[in-house]
C-alpha cells in the first residue's frame, strides 16, 4: 500500500442513503478539496461509498484533479440496526466492546471491517496508483482505523469529525495512522 487517506464525509442533514450535505457541509467539501489538494497531492484514485452525502464531499476534489469517482458499496456506513434505536450510542459502543455483537437486521464490527477489509486487500494488490482515497462514514471509518491500531475504539470515534482525513501508511513492515485534517472550523458530530 503506498499512501491511503481514510475521509469521512462532510456535515448532513440526516442519516438516510440519499441526505444531502447541509450548506455547511458544502462549504467543507470545497475547504476539504483545498486542504486534499495541499495536503495529499499523489492521490490518484478516489472510491466512494455509494452514500449522496460521501459522493458530494469528494466530488469537488475529484474534479479538480479530473478523477472519476469509483463506488464501492463495501465503504457504505454499516447498519447497526433495522429498527430505531432510542439509546443509540450504548449499542454502538457495546459493538466496540464486542466485535460480534449485533442487533436484528443488524451488522456486527467484524462483519463490517470483513467487507471493508477485502476492498483493501484489492488495493494493496494496486501497483498503478500512489495515493487512494476511501470516502465513507465515521462507524466504519473507525473499524477501519482499528484494524491498523487496536487501541481505537469508541472513544475515538466520537472524536472523528465530519469532515476528517486519516493518512495511512505502511513503514518498517508496521502501520502507521495519522489524523491530518486540521479544519479549525470542524466539530465531532457523531450522528453516525
Amino acid at each position: 500500500m503506498k499512501k491511503l487517506y481514510l475521509i469521512r464525509h462532510s456535515a448532513t442533514e440526516g442519516q438516510h442513503h440519499d441526505s444531502p450535505l447541509t450548506k455547511k457541509g458544502i462549504r467543507q467539501s470545497q475547504t476539504l478539496a483545498h486542504f486534499l489538494n495541499q495536503s495529499a497531492p499523489e492521490i490518484d484514485r478516489v472510491i466512494s461509498s455509494p452514500f449522496f452525502r460521501a459522493v458530494e464531499t469528494i466530488k469537488p476534489f475529484a474534479a479538480q484533479k479530473g478523477l472519476t469517482i469509483e463506488i464501492d458499496d463495501r465503504l457504505q456506513e454499516r447498519i447497526l440496526s433495522k429498527e430505531p434505536l432510542d439509546d443509540f450510542l450504548d449499542y454502538l459502543e457495546k459493538t466496540f466492546e464486542d466485535l460480534d455483537f449485533k442487533m436484528p437486521g443488524g451488522e456486527s464490527s467484524n462483519e463490517a471491517k470483513s467487507r471493508v477489509l477485502d476492498l483493501l486487500k484489492e488495493i494493496e494488490r494496486d501497483e498503478n496508483h500512489q495515493g487512494i482515497a476511501l470516502i465513507t462514514h465515521g462507524n466504519l471509518m473507525a473499524l477501519l482505523l482499528q484494524s491498523f491500531d487496536v487501541e481505537i475504539g469508541f472513544e475515538q470515534w466520537k472524536e472523528i469529525s465530519n469532515p476528517d482525513v486519516f493518512l495511512v501508511q505502511k513503514q518498517g513492515g508496521e502501520y502507521t495512522v495519522e489524523r491530518i485534517w486540521k479544519d479549525p472550523l470542524a466539530h465531532p458530530q457523531n450522528t453516525e
